[in-house]
């Protein structure tokens, strides 16, 4: 992937809510890469929610309605469910 697009994602995943940023960052760093194409151009747009949405979905407060970036959401929330530990080292 080109680091300028990689420089972009990785800020685009910095939110400004903690909450997210602890979820977004790991989930770019440890499991972007091995997404399809398809759902890389996902988190792209999910990544244009605002973020109470996608802190409502997130914490699993309310289903987003969007079958697709549920799919992609529930995948964010097994990384910090069961991906690894150490992302928080620094934090």
């Amino acid at each position: 992937m080109d680091e300028m697009i990689r420089k972009r994602l990785h800020w685009h995943s910095r939110r400004g809510m903690w909450e997210l940023d602890l979820l977004l960052l790991p989930f770019l760093e440890q499991r972007f890469d091995a997404l399809s194409e398809q759902d890389k151009a996902l988190y792209v747009e999910l990544l244009a929610e605002e973020d109470q949405d996608l802190f409502v979905w997130l914490m699993k407060r309310d289903p987003c309605g969007n079958e697709d970036y549920q799919r992609l959401i529930d995948m964010v929330i097994a990384n910090a469910e069961y991906g690894e530990r150490d992302q928080f080292k620094g934090l």
